[in-house]
């Protein structure tokens, strides 16, 4: 049986699944609309009825779409799996010429000013975790650093050293700094691929957060070689491992709530997923011969480097014809979140740039339905925001308008009064609907748990799993509102091509303090207290509609600091609230992070910088100097260097600028000059 035998046979399912799917989606929209227009067009529309039901039908659409993508998720889980998905269907004959490269897989971690104790813990623990399968050897693992600080730098390669001779994995796990950081991660990417990607059959892209069990790595890999036509397979990350009590509650809504969604994603999307830039298996070959990324002419945010180059990049496999899945069932993949308010913002921007970017990829030639669907979407996911700032201030404006009407009783002759037309019920019908289809996903995700009986416990029981969902859908009710204003200045700042760049990460954990969340938020609750003023002075029927959202713009700064708390969240966990399978009985690779972490923390505490320790310990600058490439230093460069030393010689390492230590650190010659005058100075008591 050929390939093409093969896509024929699944295409009868794929789009009867597509049919149904989209035609819900839509049926539900029209419904919706058919209530909200039937209370307008009694009267005629005016102007701004008409942007009102613009907008509605715009985010209806895009409720619905999640909607019906988490309740189809909940009947797959409830009927115990779909069998139309990869984890299920059975092997497929290889195609006539078949994959000559090695069987072997590349894990690839690219990693950019992070924390070298985090990053090499989770790398330490998948590679225990792939010792432990038996299978370790199918694997090696490359550390792609595209760091730029110089006591990171250094760092990273202690770590990595060390890692080898414990695991006695030389030649098995590597490490290179990029001289240049050109394209951000996927320029790091692309160029292992072409120097190395020839070796490797696979390649797993790893986030620095990211974790994977042995199991899941190994599963991985036997379904790629079971399906020769599928070019990347997507597992679902799990968010782990963080202590602070906003990320404990977003822990938990994952846990809970994100097997539906990508179930249900994976129900209807089949071998025409996405790809979530990490967390995947891709084969190598086909990713290497398509997905070459343009650079987009113009400027940024729209021009220029791709950010979000991971939707692209699956778009362009699918555009070869290549299959892309979503393994929806492949347990023992991790990621962290955030751990405050205004680090998820932060993410969120950079997030943000990227996708609006798309606003110029969906129209680009070959691309699939599809494909340019991913892409709207994740243009929606942040559109969205603006489109619902939009739809209050609207529908406040038109309460407004209504309060100035003075209604007609009489009309002509007419002796009997002709009283104005309530729209209550159907305005009212509306909200409730809405707001169902917003909060039966949680309601969903409880009532699976509850049949799928044997989970309880790991969630806290049965009571503190319900509060636990209870508190979470207020929290996000309040968080909301901001982030609603977060987003929507994202995207009119994107819009008005300010570009944010790629700044690395905040991951590690920290309590706000008062200025800093005042800085943060202070704007979002004068807003809410302006808007609180005007809609109960002016128009206050809509107050009391409004105050959900008035609550948490208000509230945002407390809300913001006591949810950045770990003591609180360590109080909760001892509570039993927002507890997670991951928390109350972690596998054995989220153990070893957790174990690895401590131990590397402890013994990182005190240490000093690349030119005062690294570069005088002989170990550390002998494995510094033995990883620099060998390249010829122009004549000119060599002056800036020597004016470089000087300069630390005279004013001490203090006054060097990062950048200037990189310098001085890059170069062979002058490292083992630094290296002498560390040993020389120490002996004459001086801190160079």
């Amino acid at each position: 049986m050929t390939s093409q035998q093969v896509k024929v046979k699944s295409a009868p399912s794929r789009l009867w699944r597509r049919t149904l799917f989209f035609s819900l989606v839509v049926l539900t929209t029209l419904l919706a609309m058919f209530m909200i227009t039937s209370a307008f067009f009694q009267n005629g529309l005016t102007p701004q009825e008409t942007v009102l039901l613009i907008l509605y039908a715009m985010l209806i659409l895009w409720v619905s779409t999640s909607f019906w993508t988490a309740l189809i998720g909940f009947a797959v889980l409830l009927l115990g799996g779909d069998p139309g998905s990869i984890g299920r269907m059975p092997p497929r004959p290889a195609p006539e010429e078949g994959d000559k490269s090695p069987a072997c897989t590349a894990l690839v971690m690219p990693i950019y000013n992070e924390d070298p104790a985090r990053v090499f813990s989770g790398l330490r623990a998948i590679y225990q975790s792939l010792l432990e399968t038996g299978r370790a050897d199918e694997f090696e693992l490359f550390i792609l650093s595209d760091t730029r600080d110089p006591d990171t730098w250094m760092q990273e390669e202690s770590h990595w050293y060390r890692m080898c001779c414990d695991f006695a994995a030389h030649g098995r796990i590597f490490y290179r700094n990029r001289e240049k950081n050109l394209s951000r991660k996927s320029g790091n990417i692309e160029e292992f691929c072409k120097r190395w990607g020839g070796r490797y059959r696979y390649m797993i892209v790893l986030d620095a957060d990211s974790v994977m069990g042995g199991g899941a790595l190994t599963r991985m890999v036997d379904l790629m070689d079971a399906h020769p036509q599928v070019a990347l397979i997507q597992s679902p990350p799990l968010p782990v491992n963080q202590r602070s009590l906003f990320a404990r509650i977003l822990q938990f809504g994952s846990s809970l709530y994100g097997d539906m969604f990508a179930a249900g994603s994976s129900w209807w999307q089949l071998s025409d997923s996405n790809y979530w830039g990490h967390n995947a298996i891709i084969r190598m070959q086909p990713f290497v011969k398509h997905c070459g990324l343009p650079k987009l002419p113009g400027r940024e945010p729209f021009g220029g480097e791709i950010f979000s180059h991971d939707f692209v990049e699956a778009a362009l496999l699918r555009k070869a014809g290549w299959e892309v899945w979503l393994g929806y069932d492949i347990q023992e993949s991790y990621e962290e979140l955030p751990p405050t308010l205004i680090d998820y913002a932060k993410r969120d921007r950079r997030w943000c740039q990227g996708n609006l970017q798309h606003l110029r990829m969906i129209t680009a030639r070959g691309f699939s339905g599809l494909s340019r669907l991913h892409m709207l979407m994740g243009i929606m996911s942040y559109v969205s925001s603006p489109l619902w700032l939009l739809f209050l201030l609207f529908t406040g404006l038109e309460a407004y308008v209504q309060t100035q009407t003075v209604p007609v009783y009489f009309f002509g002759d007419n002796i009997f009064p002709v009283w104005p037309e309530s729209y209550t019920v159907e305005m009212t019908t509306v909200l409730l609907v809405t707001l169902l289809m917003l909060f039966a996903p949680k309601v969903f995700g409880l009532f699976l748990l509850f049949v799928r009986h044997d989970k309880v416990k790991a969630y806290g029981g049965y009571l503190r799993v319900t509060l636990s969902v209870v508190l979470e859908s207020i929290f996000s009710m309040l968080t909301a509102p901001a982030l609603m204003l977060y987003q929507s200045k994202f995207v009119v700042a994107i819009l008005l091509r300010r570009s944010v760049g790629w700044p690395p990460q905040n991951r590690g954990e920290h309590r706000l303090g008062f200025g800093e969340a005042v800085l943060a938020h202070g704007g979002q609750t004068l807003t809410g207290l302006v808007a609180g003023y005007l809609s109960y002075t002016y128009i206050p029927n809509f107050f009391w509609w409004f105050i959900p959202v008035l609550t948490g713009l208000i509230l945002v700064i407390p809300v913001s600091i006591i949810s950045s708390s770990t003591s609180l969240g360590q109080l909760t966990r001892r509570m039993g609230l927002f507890l997670t399978p991951e928390e109350y009985a972690p596998s054995d690779v989220i153990r070893y992070l957790k174990e690895n972490l401590s131990r590397l923390e402890a013994e990182q505490e005190g240490g000093d910088d690349a030119i005062s320790g690294g570069v005088r310990d002989p170990a550390a600058c002998s494995l510094h100097l033995a990883l620099l490439p060998h390249r010829p230093v122009r004549k000119r460069f060599r002056h800036e260097l020597k004016a470089l030393l000087y300069k630390l010689v005279e004013e001490g390492p203090e006054r060097l600028s990062s950048q200037d230590k990189r310098t001085l650190i890059s170069d062979p010659e002058t490292l083992m000059r630094l290296h002498n005058l560390a040993w020389s100075s120490r002996k004459d008591g001086n801190t160079v």
